[in-house]
């Protein structure tokens, strides 16, 4: 039986699966997290048991909150469960939109609170998350880019195409 769902209540957000956001490419919240040490970023290389984006190299760690959690709260409990990171300060950014196809017909649209942690943290990256990490600088991670994109995840290049001023400061 189809239910219907009130005219008042068409225009109130409401939780919608993570996957099937993806499927229709619909506008949502996420969060960006960058990990710096002096013009170092920490990146990650995403499990091959993704959904997708498997085996690219992305940021120190991005996800989608929880309906209704903090957007700060869910990057430290992200880099912790993702990367094993513990009690880095985040200072939060101005936040950017995207919208960007990642394969297997899903599409992120993601409005990002971008967050940017400084130091060398110790790293206990999740198997089940990461399957390698490293340090790059800014222009050997450009330079990357321009040789061979498709070995990155498509927000990654948009950030350093479009958002570094906004992300990395002077150090871009």
């Amino acid at each position: 039986m189809t239910q219907l769902i009130p005219a008042w209540l068409e225009d109130v957000l409401q939780p919608v699966e993570k996957l099937e956001v993806h499927r229709r490419g619909l506008k949502h919240p996420a969060i960006s997290v960058f990990v710096m040490d002096g013009n170092r970023t920490l990146l990650q290389r995403r499990a091959l048991s993704k959904y997708h984006t498997p085996g690219l190299w992305a940021n120190a760690c991005c996800t989608h909150p929880h309906w209704g959690e903090d957007p700060e709260v869910c990057a430290k409990r992200r880099l912790r469960e993702e990367l094993g990171i513990e009690n880095l300060s985040l200072s939060q950014r101005e936040g950017v939109e995207y919208r960007a196809e990642v394969g297997a017909d899903l599409i992120e649209h993601e409005v990002v609170d971008m967050f940017v942690g400084e130091g060398r943290p110790s790293l206990a990256p999740s198997p089940a998350e990461v399957m390698e990490t490293r340090w790059i600088t800014l222009d050997a991670l450009r330079q990357e880019m321009d040789q061979r994109p498709e070995i990155f995840t498509p927000w990654l290049r948009i950030y350093v195409a479009e958002h570094t001023a906004t992300i990395f400061g002077e150090a871009a």
